[in-house]
């Protein structure tokens, strides 16, 4: 009795290796590190782009023609935006699925499971495909920055506005200005399209201002996760299919 209990608790220590030993570590936290960022990407980036209409609207743009492009770009991109996310959910659990195919495959140990000419193929697909994916990501990592980069800067010029109305007797601090034209949210031709001196200190002092600047670095953090989580992706697949590929050549089935 005692020597089959302890062949079933090895048995059942083996199979609990095994288990352990095929799950794909790598894509599982790229897949939680991608559906994070893009939950924060997507949520904070609607809601972002909803008060940045408010926003520039009350402050940058009293005519609403020099608005309209802006305004259109905000409505369209926000269903780009549900795009996005339904898409990712999907891609994700693809490549989850994957990377527990991959994953098994390589640990040969486990007989059960083989690798076909058609898996190796597919492996190869999504790693081209995620690669691409990555470097659109980036392309769209950079975009995000520009608002953030807005509003560090009006952050800033508010801050030295309230330092001159402080500090000096001269109405110096109207000097200090932060003009949205110049980052493309606007027309240069758009009135007035530009801020200055205690103008712009009030506005700093709004909560849509508050609001907006922590949505964009929501939005922000979640473009980087998801590069992040992209990145993992590449390089798990990668490895997974170059020993594939190498157990191939040896003649190798596992």
């Amino acid at each position: 009795m005692r020597d089959t209990h302890t062949h079933t608790h090895m048995g059942c220590y083996d199979c609990c290796i095994r288990c352990l030993g095929a799950v794909p570590y790598a894509s599982l936290l790229a897949t939680l590190l991608c559906y994070t960022g893009v939950a924060l990407f997507c949520g904070g980036g609607h809601e972002a782009l909803t008060h940045t209409h408010t926003f520039i609207e009350l402050n940058f743009a009293r005519d609403v023609q020099d608005f309209i492009v802006l305004a259109d770009f905000i409505k369209y991109f926000q269903y780009v935006i549900y795009g996005l996310a339904s898409f990712f959910f999907l891609y994700g659990l693809l490549l989850l699925a994957e990377g527990f195919y991959t994953t098994s495959a390589v640990k040969q140990t486990f007989g059960e499971f083989r690798s076909t000419q058609f898996g190796r193929g597919l492996s190869l697909t999504l790693i081209i495909l995620t690669y691409i994916l990555a470097v659109i990501w980036l392309v769209i990592f950079g975009f995000t920055a520009v608002p953030v980069l807005f509003f560090i800067n009006m952050k800033s010029s508010c801050h030295k506005v309230n330092i001159l109305s402080e500090t000096t007797l001269f109405n110096q601090q109207s000097r200090v200005c932060m003009d949205a034209r110049m980052y493309g949210f606007l027309p240069w031709n758009a009135v007035p399209g530009i801020v200055c001196g205690n103008t712009l200190a009030n506005i700093c002092k709004t909560p849509e201002f508050h609001m907006t600047y922590d949505l964009y670095i929501c939005a922000f953090a979640g473009a980087g996760i998801t590069l992040l989580a992209l990145f993992i992706y590449v390089v798990a697949t990668t490895y997974n299919y170059a020993i594939l590929r190498f157990l191939g050549r040896k003649g190798i089935r596992c």
